[in-house]
């Protein structure tokens, strides 16, 4: 008789116990899907946003080259100038990458999977 409770007592705990493994995985799963959901719509929505700063950035460079030309009475050196002018800026931005752009990205994107 108490071989027979303990017998119906360990099945139920591997019932429960495989109930509660599937749960986990269960939950481990969606929680992953929402954190990489998360970090898609937010590379997505960035993406986006310096495609149209680049857009924009690109006409004002056309914009200066050629008023620049105008001035010096150039179009070449005009678009010189503004060539050399992106050359110092990256320079810049590679100097200083680490600080702007690495940081701030591994602060966001440990916000996206650490917070949640």
């Amino acid at each position: 008789m108490a071989f027979e409770e303990f017998k119906e007592n360990t099945e139920d705990v591997q019932q429960k116990m495989q109930s509660f493994i599937e749960s986990n995985v269960n939950y481990y799963k969606l929680k992953s899907f929402k954190t990489s959901m998360k970090a898609t719509s937010t590379i997505l929505k960035f993406t986006i946003i310096v495609l149209g700063i680049c857009m924009v950035l690109l006409f004002f460079s056309i914009a200066l080259a050629f008023a620049l030309g105008t001035i010096l009475e150039s179009n070449t050196l005009g678009f010189l100038i503004v060539g050399v002018l992106y050359l110092v800026v990256t320079f810049i931005l590679y100097l200083v990458r680490d600080r702007i752009i690495e940081k701030p990205l591994l602060v966001k994107f440990s916000k996206i999977v650490f917070n949640n």
